[in-house]
């Protein structure tokens, strides 16, 4: 008896042949017109070994033919083509002027600013990325107070151009000629002259690296929020301390959204290092700057940081493969 309602599924019954009934005359002389007159087919009239072979055997028989793309041809065919006239104008037009720029590629002086240059993009992503953090986790806290102290923050730095930014801290002095520490409003209790206090390196070093924190503190606080909230509710089930949940399990897994986009502000910081110019500052541009000032080859010169700006450049991007590699352990990409 069945438990379901469905009708039990009998097996399909073939159609019993029933033998003649009429009268035995002996052996045949004809041509036999019954079922075993041939070969047997099948109710679509396809013979047994073809059957047998299954449906896959037609598709053998098939020419596969493939995909053609001709535009993607004609679309490498032309930037050869176009590459071919780029570089065959920077063999030969004089105007590039090549022996100088091999005079002036290694000249101590570019070598130096060179230095300088990454001296100024070091400080700045330090000192920009560690204040950085602090704000993407202020921004975090549950404290009103301190995510409006860092939304004021990096509203203000990110709206204020940073050549305003540098030029306002090399001309501190003449804003605060003095500050004074004491009673707010009140009498102080010592002073000092702000003269030499903010050197030009050190106004070009504080203003990049307090325009970098801004732009930081959003790059950190995006890849923390990729991270599965599940995962620090698990981490404080099992009694995790706070620090070493951030430290361990946090940190190590939104640096793979940090990276591409904080590799990408240490790259724009490094181009960027040229507007300390306006300084006076003796950085690559700067420096390029003065010795095309002085002997008329401004293209040449101009070659010389363009080429020194794309080796440090690709040099910073090789680095970033690396250590996105190392955090990308474990993950499917």
């Amino acid at each position: 008896m069945s438990l379901t309602s469905d009708p039990p599924i009998d097996p399909p019954t073939e159609p019993a042949i029933e033998p003649p009934t009429g009268p035995s005359t002996g052996p045949s002389t004809g041509p036999s017109t019954g079922p075993s007159a041939g070969p047997s087919t099948g109710p679509s009239g396809d013979p047994p070994a073809a059957k047998a072979a299954g449906p896959g055997a037609d598709h053998e028989a098939l020419t596969v033919v493939p995909v053609r793309h001709p535009w993607r041809w004609v679309a490498i065919a032309a930037t050869a083509v176009l590459l071919a006239q780029f570089l065959n104008g920077l063999i030969t037009n004089p105007g590039w002027e090549w022996d100088v720029f091999a005079q002036f590629f290694t000249a101590p002086t570019i070598l130096k600013a060179v230095w300088i240059t990454l001296q100024l993009t070091s400080y700045g992503t330090a000192i920009g990325f560690a204040l950085g953090v602090v704000l993407a986790f202020m921004r975090l806290s549950a404290s009103t107070f301190l995510r409006t102290v860092a939304y004021g923050y990096i509203w203000a730095f990110r709206s204020i151009p940073l050549i305003v930014q540098l030029l306002f801290w090399f001309n501190l002095a003449y804003l605060y000629k003095e500050l004074q520490f004491g009673i707010p409003f009140g009498p102080g209790f010592f002073s000092f002259d702000t003269m030499n206090l903010v050197g030009a390196t050190s106004a070009a070093v504080l203003g990049l690296a307090l325009h970098q924190a801004a732009y930081a503190a959003e790059i950190v606080r995006g890849g923390v929020l990729a991270v599965d909230s599940g995962q620090l509710e698990a981490a404080s089930a099992l009694g995790i301390p706070r620090i070493r949940q951030l430290r361990r399990i946090v940190l190590p897994q939104a640096m793979r959204s940090i990276l591409p986009n904080a590799a990408n502000e240490i790259i724009s910081l490094f181009k960027g290092t040229s507007i300390v110019s306006v300084m006076a500052i003796g950085e690559l541009f700067y420096q390029v700057q003065v010795v095309y000032g002085r002997n008329g080859r401004v293209v040449p010169l101009l070659m010389v940081a363009t080429v020194w700006y794309v080796l440090l450049t690709t040099a910073l991007s090789v680095l970033q493969h690396y250590v996105e590699r190392h955090y990308a352990k474990g993950a499917v990409r």
